[in-house]
């Protein structure tokens, strides 16, 4: 088909190349399958022989394949004075069993010389060799023109020579690649045109480019798109843009531009709408935190907090969405701040189930309350499970599932280490608790001894946990006698939820937090509410 588009998935490999991530075997195996039950029609999953855990991975694949996706392998071109026949580098790559192998290879001379310390010639023999001892072994051949743009705006003609060596040695797939991330979507274009021209490819070749770009510019998303409209076949990228320095082109974005916006065919409608769900999985796995403002897939991505904005849209969506949320499986979210209006206010309540009537008195009083909070310092845009209990609170319908009467909070500061000692008293039912505990904080134990009072009468909770907390000085002019917010994100493994406390004490403003966090996860559990419909996990 010629809108037919080959999305390439190298998280498992390249985007493990990013600073602060770090994958187990299970890591990657649970990646894998997130990808192919997306659609993605090719996964690269390492380099085999480089380290134990790629090899390990190969071997678990040809146990439990996956359902679609071709898992391909990754290597280099053979050593400089050596048969490929006899590298032990690609006996490993052979042993992996894949159909496919992504090969990489020299484009620009820079690299060659004073890289690999050979010769133009041999550069151009390792790629050859390589392909055709691959061939020779049943296996099928992407080719990754390492630094291909540096290298043809340096030596022009000889980075044409690594592509045709490639191509006559039989790999079925060209990908210039962007290496240094430094090329503008106006140059991609340029190149990727002429290279076209000169090698002969079109839509009915059997010999194919691809892209791949890094994101040092700011620019990996626009470059491929530049590379598709001048007739690319293949997009290689990660998922959430991960990736060595500034990451790469991110899937997250590409897919969905040329699926909804340009008419190419990459996945199944019904995959998707799995995209957001997989991003932020994929986020979970490798435990980088969700970036809220991605495109298309961050929680904010189709949220409105102004309330003219608010108003428009439950007019009319388009009036400032650029598509529907729900067709790459994010939602609609109505952000509750002081700059809401009733429009805010009701359509923030649709979220949670409840119907209000723009004349019901309760509107304009949680509007005026959720105001007089946020002069003080709450902050409800970030902490939605706080402003479900506002609103129910104001409803008359927020049920007391237990009384906070006092705490304390003790601190033993002994040589490097600082153990905390906090004693709560509270009361459930008409039934007073007395409870303390030890935890590595003040918070941590604040919490873990709110958790033992409570447990017996709400087994629930021992499935919470804390999954973030922060503190923010709001008037820093004070000093330590600062006002603070403290945001804190609970789990119950399934769900995520954040509250919010104010305080001028840290640990006033934490245990309201906590205390907020643990009654928002006992009305879910008990499922006396509709829950949020568009909540993060």
């Amino acid at each position: 088909m010629t809108n037919r588009l080959w999305i390439y998935d190298t998280t498992l490999r390249d985007g493990a190349q990013c600073e602060g991530l770090s994958l187990s075997l299970e890591d990657k195996l649970q990646i894998a399958r997130q990808l192919d039950s997306l659609g993605i029609p090719f996964i690269e999953g390492g380099w085999p022989g480089a380290n134990p855990k790629d090899v390990q991975f190969f071997w678990r694949l040809k146990e439990q394949p996956l359902t679609q996706a071709e898992v391909v392998a990754f290597c280099s071109t053979r050593r400089p004075g050596r048969a490929a026949a006899n590298d032990e580098m690609l006996q490993a790559i052979l042993s992996a069993g894949t159909r496919w192998v992504t090969l990489f290879g020299k484009s620009w001379d820079l690299h060659v010389i004073e890289g690999l310390k050979t010769t133009l010639d041999e550069n151009l023999a390792m790629i050859a060799d390589t392909i055709e001892y691959l061939r020779s072994q049943g296996r099928r051949v992407i080719y990754d023109a390492e630094h291909w743009f540096d290298g043809y705006k340096h030596n022009r003609d000889y980075a044409i020579q690594t592509l045709r060596a490639a191509a006559q040695a039989g790999a079925e797939w060209l990908v210039l690649c962007d290496t240094n991330g430094g090329t503008l979507p106006h140059e991609i274009s340029q190149v990727v045109r002429e290279v076209s021209e000169v090698l002969g490819v079109d839509s009915n070749s059997s010999l194919q480019l691809g892209i791949h770009t890094h994101n040092d510019s700011g620019v990996a998303v626009a470059n491929a798109l530049a590379a598709v409209q001048e007739g690319v076949k293949m997009v290689q990228g990660t998922i959430n843009g991960y990736g060595e320095r500034c990451g790469n082109a991110n899937l997250c974005s590409l897919i969905p531009n040329f699926q909804l916006k340009l008419g190419y065919d990459c996945i199944q409608d019904e995959q998707l709408i799995k995209l957001t769900q997989v991003s932020r999985s994929v986020s979970e796995i490798v435990n980088l935190a969700p970036d809220d403002h991605a495109p298309f897939v961050g929680l904010s991505a189709f949220a409105h907090k102004g309330g003219i904005h608010v108003s428009a849209v439950e007019k009319n969506p388009l009036t400032y969405e650029h598509l529907e949320p729900e067709k790459i499986g994010n939602c609609r979210r109505i952000v509750i701040s002081d700059q809401a209006g009733l429009s805010n206010v009701l359509a923030k309540a649709k979220t949670f189930g409840i119907e209000l009537d723009r004349q019901d008195p309760a509107c304009r009083q949680i509007l005026e309350r959720l105001k007089k909070l946020e002069s003080q310092g709450y902050q409800f845009e970030a902490a939605e499970a706080s402003f479900e209990l506002l609103m129910r609170e104001a409803l008359g319908n927020r049920q007391p599932w237990f009384t906070i009467q006092g705490f304390q909070v003790h601190c033993d500061k002994v040589g490097e280490n600082c153990a905390a000692l906090a004693t709560v008293k509270l009361s459930v039912n008409g039934t007073n608790i007395l409870e303390a505990a030890e935890g590595n904080g003040p918070v941590s134990a604040l919490d873990t001894a709110l958790r033992k009072a409570l447990v017996n009468f709400y087994p629930a909770i021992a499935h919470f946990y804390l999954t973030d907390y922060k503190v923010r000085i709001l008037d820093g002019g004070a000093g330590t006698s600062a006002k603070t917010r403290v945001l804190v994100e609970f789990s119950n493994g399934q769900d995520r939820w954040t509250t919010v406390g104010v305080s001028g004490n840290i640990l006033d403003a934490s245990c309201q937090a906590v205390v907020e966090g643990l009654e928002y996860g006992l009305v879910l559990e008990n499922q006396e509410a509709i829950a949020l419909v568009c909540r993060v996990h």
